[in-house]
């Protein structure tokens, strides 16, 4: 059972929240559709947490709630990301505190190569993401630093979408389908590079219709089913536990 975060304050500060990352009876609407029906979890620090469900369960709206996008529209509920109350912000007040959404769709910017995208993104002067720390996470994007970002194979554009968002020196990024339509060897370096940034204490949530790889790299997993959760605890229950996934992953 999650626990409510403890919003009271002292000064302008929040009392430390039960997690880095609290949601707490978030629903959220496209128009009048009542997509995402008052979900509440909690993510630590450090972890990566698979955000899984049927299509239509409310994966995407969630992950696009969080970061405060203007649609959906959050009607009721709060977020907290390292005592920050994100329900307050606007989508680039979300950003400016932490906050990397990565699209399925990846969004690379035309006409600019790929170190100009990397630079549009980031602070100045960088903090923890350099442009050569970046390269050295992804050696593919330093051989095309010159190469405009959109001619780039779709698991290259994946991987400057997440270069993109680190470089902006987050706290919590947020993956929207980052394996889909791509070869499995791509999947493997991508899944490679997220274990190591893990290991440098990033805290990740990933949407994946391939429930087994993002289950096989999660700490924790969240399901939905329209709207609602059904479950929340560690990955590996999930992946014990066949009737769950039977129903509700149909895996």
């Amino acid at each position: 059972m999650n626990v409510r975060p403890d919003f009271s304050k002292h000064g302008n500060k929040a009392e430390t929240a039960p997690a880095f990352l609290s949601i707490w009876d978030m629903h959220s609407y496209y128009g009048e559709s009542y997509i995402v029906q008052g979900i509440s979890f909690n993510v630590h620090e450090g972890e990566i947490l698979a955000l899984l469900g049927r299509n239509g369960a409310g994966k995407t709206t969630t992950l696009r709630s969080i970061a405060r996008l203007d649609s959906p529209q959050v009607n009721h509920g709060e977020i907290w990301l390292d005592h920050q109350p994100l329900h307050k912000m606007k989508s680039y007040e979300a950003a400016t505190n932490g906050l990397g959404l990565v699209p399925e769709d990846r969004r690379i910017i035309p006409g600019l190569t790929v170190e100009e995208n990397l630079k549009l993104a980031q602070i100045a002067p960088p903090v923890g993401w350099s442009l050569e720390r970046l390269y050295d996470l992804f050696p593919r994007l330093g051989e095309r630093r010159s190469q405009e970002g959109v001619t780039l194979s779709g698991g290259e554009q994946q991987m400057l979408s997440i270069a993109r968002a680190l470089a902006r020196d987050i706290k919590v990024l947020l993956l929207d389908e980052p394996y889909e339509g791509l070869a499995p060897v791509i999947v493997d370096e991508i899944e490679k590079t997220l274990r190591v940034i893990k290991q440098q204490g990033m805290t990740t949530i990933i949407v994946e219709q391939n429930a087994v790889r993002a289950l096989q790299l999660a700490d924790r997993a969240v399901i939905l089913d329209t709207g609602s959760i059904v479950f929340d605890g560690t990955a590996a229950e999930v992946l014990e536990n066949e009737s769950l996934r039977s129903e509700y992953l149909a895996i």
